[in-house]
């Protein structure tokens, strides 16, 4: 339930790797005891729960989709979160970090620079933020038109360029760090653990477990061949 890459290093489990990758965002925002943080998209609430448990902050999570903000909710019951069904332009308090992750890619290169500009808006005036993100090594308006059909409607992953362009005469950035690599094994444990656990889920058949097992082997191919980047990237 914790979205996107896993970050390895020394872990040794695809748990240990996602709590080293929700561990190294909070130590790249500096988080400090008290601060108001900001996760756009939220999906499950899995890193705004790391962080008021191990850092002593306080967060707001975000999310259009409704399901995802009701369970986010009931795993956090006990903890200095509140989370929001809603569109990120719609926000109007400030808070001294904001971050995203996997999110990114569903924004759109036209609607990038809005996107940094709501961010900004959003910032306290000493803030950060730390978006995580799969990129293309080409700048692209569209995405592969299987990926636009059946995986991510509307989905496309942003260049390094898009996102330097997009922030210009707003935001610096501080660091880029690709570990794309990662993703490539991360990719596999998700192979392997889905496929020994498919009888569970008897609702998806032979034609969804073939789309799904070519949509994560596609993607890892395209990493390991450094087609795709995992970027955090601060600013």
């Amino acid at each position: 339930m914790i979205y996107s890459c896993a970050y390895w290093g020394k872990a040794l489990s695809l748990a240990q790797a996602q709590e080293a990758k929700l561990d190294l965002i909070c130590r790249k925002l500096h988080l400090r005891p008290g601060m108001r943080v900001l996760d756009i998209g939220s999906f499950w609430g899995g890193f705004l729960r790391y962080a008021t448990s191990h850092y002593g902050v306080e967060g707001v999570g975000i999310s259009p989709a409704e399901n995802q903000v009701e369970l986010a909710r009931t795993k956090s019951a006990d903890l200095p979160i509140d989370f929001l069904q809603m569109d990120y332009r719609d926000l109007e308090e400030k808070y001294d970090r904001v971050v995203s992750v996997g999110m990114m890619e569903h924004v759109g290169p036209k609607n990038l620079k809005t996107f940094f500009q709501k961010c900004d808006a959003l910032l306290s005036r000493d803030g950060i933020m730390l978006h995580q993100m799969i990129s293309s090594n080409v700048s692209k308006l569209v995405t592969d038109p299987f990926f636009d059909w059946h995986i991510f409607p509307g989905g496309v992953l942003p260049s390094l360029a898009q996102i330097s362009t997009a922030i210009e005469n707003t935001l610096a950035i501080e660091v880029v760090h690709n570990f794309g690599p990662d993703y490539d094994r991360a990719l596999l444990e998700w192979h392997k653990k889905i496929n020994s656990k498919w009888g569970g889920i008897p609702q998806y058949d032979g034609h969804f477990r073939r789309m799904w097992n070519y949509y994560l082997l596609s993607s890892t191919a395209g990493f390991r061949t450094r087609n795709l980047k995992l970027l955090q990237i601060v600013f």
